[in-house]
């Protein structure tokens, strides 16, 4: 019998310890989880972190990033329109572009006149947050937080879009967040009242994304990037650039038209840039440049003028190399040559007041000769080419302003 109630007794006791352990039990498999929890929260950020890195060092190695004095130097040194030269932008690959630019610069900024860690000066902040900042030496437009943030230039007037005009510039992307720029037009309705489309540049990845698309107009409409671009995107910087004539809105990326519309709707007489933006993952532009005209069209056109204005050639910093982006307007001086097979050319090549008079006298002659064996590759006889370069002289507008010296900053060719 005692032993029996010992066997009782204990089975009681095994019984009651059991329940009293299920709480701790509980307890302690919660701390096992938030510990895990724990080390699987720091190992994101681990990687969050190594990404960043790795994505700022991809982006210093394609800006050549110098030391301090050789970055200030290039900022004040005369700069056109810039982008990282990759191998998805060479001259080559830009063979069949076709965007010409507007032949007046009436806006242009690079963001060289501005302090990193402050506003640019010649913009307007209306939501979010943004600031100067640099992409290794390349001094941008952060837009930094905001959903959305939405940013605008200081123009002596509420609409100055009018007719043709072309808008460009440069995105970079790391591969984090959003980061997708969207270009807004602003508008007019049928009853007078201000509206805003958006054009939006949605970045590629390897994932199938990468796209254009026209919302909030009158006519809207969507398109892919082609593989190659979206595949080759991030970790880039990228010309983005538009053409309004005649209610058709044209769009490229790099040396791509990825979207045509033909019959917008409306007539834009002003721009912004806006998007969602984060500390980490902010929006990054440079190289703004707008400009009336646009689109010359004179294939099988007889030529009677006495000379052409071009602001679409475009250089490396301080160099005679072309940009690619240079080829739309190139293609269209050699389609006109050959529409016009007895013309021949004076190439003058054209600087702002930007450094010596003598330095700017000798890279003018350089970049007309660029100019020059550029045309011969594209089938132009040498013999109905000839160059010269005249530096700073003759400025057709002010070298007191950004868009002053982008509009003195010129390739003219002059009929002989």
């Amino acid at each position: 019998m005692k032993n029996r109630c010992n066997f009782v007794y204990a089975g009681l006791s095994i019984f009651m310890t059991l329940i009293f352990m299920q709480p701790c039990e509980a307890q302690i498999w919660k701390k096992i989880a938030n510990k895990v929890e724990e080390k699987t929260t720091d190992r994101v950020l681990d990687d969050v972190d190594k990404v960043t890195e790795k994505s700022l060092d991809k982006a210093d190695s394609q800006s050549g990033e110098g030391d301090e004095s050789d970055t200030q130097n290039n900022l004040n040194s005369e700069t056109g329109i810039s982008s990282s030269e990759t191998p998805s932008t060479s001259i080559k690959s830009y063979q069949n572009y076709d965007f010409v630019p507007g032949d007046n610069i009436i806006f242009m900024d690079d963001f060289t006149e501005d302090q990193v860690g402050e506003f640019p000066a010649h913009w307007t902040l209306e939501s979010g947050q943004a600031v100067v900042n640099r992409v290794g030496n390349i001094p941008a437009f952060f837009l930094t937080d905001g959903n959305y943030v939405k940013v605008a230039p200081k123009m002596k007037s509420k609409e100055y879009l009018a007719g043709p005009f072309t808008i460009e510039f440069d995105t970079y992307n790391n591969g984090e967040g959003s980061e997708s720029p969207v270009l807004v037009l602003k508008y007019n309705d049928q009853n007078g009242d201000s509206q805003e489309g958006e054009v939006t540049f949605s970045r590629g990845d390897n994932n199938g994304y990468g796209s254009i698309s026209l919302d909030e107009f009158p006519h809207t409409t969507s398109a892919q990037f082609p593989s190659a671009l979206k595949e080759s995107y991030e970790n880039h910087w990228h010309h983005c650039a538009v053409i309004f004539k005649d209610d058709q809105l044209k769009c490229y990326v790099d040396q791509y038209r990825i979207l045509t519309m033909p019959n917008l709707g409306c007539a834009p007489n002003a721009f912004a840039f806006e998007g969602i933006a984060e500390q980490d993952s902010p929006i990054m532009i440079t190289n703004v440049r707008v400009a009336s005209g646009g689109e010359m069209n004179m294939v099988g056109k007889k030529f009677t003028a006495s000379k052409i204005v071009t602001h679409g050639i475009n250089f490396d910093l301080n160099k005679a190399s072309l940009k690619p982006e240079s080829m739309g307007t190139l293609n269209m001086i050699v389609n006109l040559m050959k529409s016009n097979p007895s013309i021949k050319f004076e190439i003058d090549g054209y600087t702002d007041n930007s450094g010596s008079a003598e330095h700017n006298l000798t890279l003018s002659q350089q970049r007309s000769e660029a100019v020059k064996n550029q045309l011969v590759k594209m089938g132009i006889s040498s013999s109905r080419l000839s160059t010269k370069g005249f530096g700073d002289a003759s400025p057709i507008s002010e070298n007191t302003t950004l868009a002053g010296r982008a509009n003195n900053r010129r390739v003219e060719f002059v009929k002989v």
